[in-house]
């Protein structure tokens, strides 16, 4: 019996250390990657990402965050919105108040509408236009409240005008003055 619980003990002890260089190899990589995207070595940053994406589960939760936020910047300043757009979204869900990825999933929700910052003579019917627009607006909502620029204000109020969403625009102000109230510009490991 004996024999049996310290054959089980040494299993364990074992199969835990396994996992724990697992995690601390990931967390390498992890580091690996920022030194590699710091220096400009996308290439490298990306084939580390790559690693590090299949075992994301053994990085802490906030660390996690950082590495999708650091990866969507990545793909994002690649022209990669395609791959940007889902980390960004993961980033916002799990750090609701850090507005720097609202921004981001703002404009990139608004990438394949190069004259949407355009005012038109008429409201849009064109629903993928539409659609794209009520994606970005409270993405952009949220950044503007937190860090006011004149040109995203300005964007904001022509996406309502083009959808033809007055009840939207009048209540803008309002908006605003809530988001703010909650504003993170900065993630923490």
């Amino acid at each position: 019996m004996f024999r049996k619980i310290l054959v089980s003990v040494i299993l364990l002890i074992t199969v835990t250390s396994a996992y724990a260089q697992t995690a601390e190899d990931t967390y390498n990589k992890y580091l690996d990657f920022n030194l590699a995207r710091l220096q400009g070595e996308q290439d490298k940053a990306m084939d580390l990402s790559r690693q590090i994406m299949q075992d994301t589960a053994k990085l802490a939760a906030k660390v996690k965050i950082n590495f999708f936020n650091s990866l969507a910047k990545l793909y994002e300043d690649d022209n990669q919105s395609v791959n940007a757009i889902p980390l960004y979204e993961r980033v916002v869900a799990a750090e609701p108040d850090y507005y720097v990825a609202h921004r981001a999933l703002g404009y990139l929700y608004l990438k394949n509408f190069p004259d949407a910052d355009k005012l038109l003579n008429n409201p849009s019917t064109d629903a993928e236009y539409i659609k794209a627009v009520k994606k970005a607006l409270p993405q952009l909502e949220k950044a503007q409240a937190c860090d006011a620029d004149d040109s995203t204000l300005t964007l904001i109020k022509t996406l309502y005008k083009n959808i033809g969403d007055a009840t939207g625009l009048s209540g803008l102000d309002k908006r605003l003055k809530v988001l703010k109230g909650r504003c993170e510009d900065i993630l923490s490991d």
